[in-house]
């Protein structure tokens, strides 16, 4: 592990992914940056974290792919010494009618949200385990929590990264690894682009604090979960919704 802290965030180029790049930056980690197609998302964002004084590292890749992830990481660890914080952001959004959804509809959402996470997490852990530290921050969702209508391999493939997530927490915890899940609510990004205007009014509506969240929100918590301050917290499952599933 190098001095500077590492931290490996999928999805990084855009949304959640990147407010998180931007908030561990300005809290002192090194940042290897994860995209999959969005190539100039990512090296304006690797720009922008140079201006914060920050190293950074992009690294294209398909987390369903698992030679690319341990490839991914063995790049990471090679450029900086190692990976302090692994944060599985990486996610594709799918609203179908559960009987509308398709093999290759299914096997994709599985193969990124679950996979991806699993796969990535695997690549990471033996360096985390020789240097007996490390904080692993997964992002699920409030629908992985209580299931959604018309998403049901969404809210199937978060629930799974929920289970991950507290499963993970006993194994290797004795190792002085720690992981933990943040559950966003509805978030102002791109994944949620295609809901109508008056959906999204109606769910800002249903929220006690009657607004909908943004991903600095969200990054000021995975920030939270990866810094010192949370030493003694693993297994955990933070909502992160306006309190609209509590």
């Amino acid at each position: 592990m190098s001095v500077t802290p590492t931290a490996l965030i999928t999805g990084a180029a855009r949304g959640i992914g990147r407010s998180t790049a931007l908030a561990l930056a300005k809290s002192g980690c090194q940042i290897v940056i994860n995209y999959h197609t969005s190539q100039h998302e990512a090296q304006q964002l690797a720009r922008e974290l140079g201006e914060l004084g920050a190293q950074s590292l992009c690294i294209q890749a398909d987390v369903s792919d698992p030679r690319a992830v341990q490839q991914m990481v063995d790049a990471a660890e090679k450029r900086f010494g190692g990976i302090d914080i692994l944060v599985n952001n990486a996610g594709i959004a799918q609203q179908k009618l559960f009987q509308d959804l398709t093999d290759e509809d299914i096997d994709r959402m599985l193969d990124v949200t679950v996979k991806g996470a699993m796969y990535a997490c695997r690549a990471v852990l033996p360096g985390m385990i020789r240097a007996k530290r490390g904080s692993i921050i997964n992002v699920s969702s409030m629908w992985g929590q209580v299931g959604a209508s018309c998403e049901a391999a969404y809210s199937a493939a978060k629930a799974a990264v929920i289970g991950l997530t507290k499963a993970l927490a006993k194994e290797v915890g004795p190792c002085g690894i720690r992981v933990n899940c943040v559950c966003p609510g509805v978030i102002q990004t791109q994944m949620n682009r295609h809901l109508e205007k008056s959906a999204l009014d109606e769910l800002r509506e249903e929220t006690p604090l009657g607004c909908l969240g943004t991903p600095e929100d969200v990054a000021a918590c995975i920030a939270f979960l990866a810094s010192k301050e949370s030493g003694f917290v693993t297994g955990q499952i933070l909502g992160v919704n306006g309190g609209l599933i509590i």
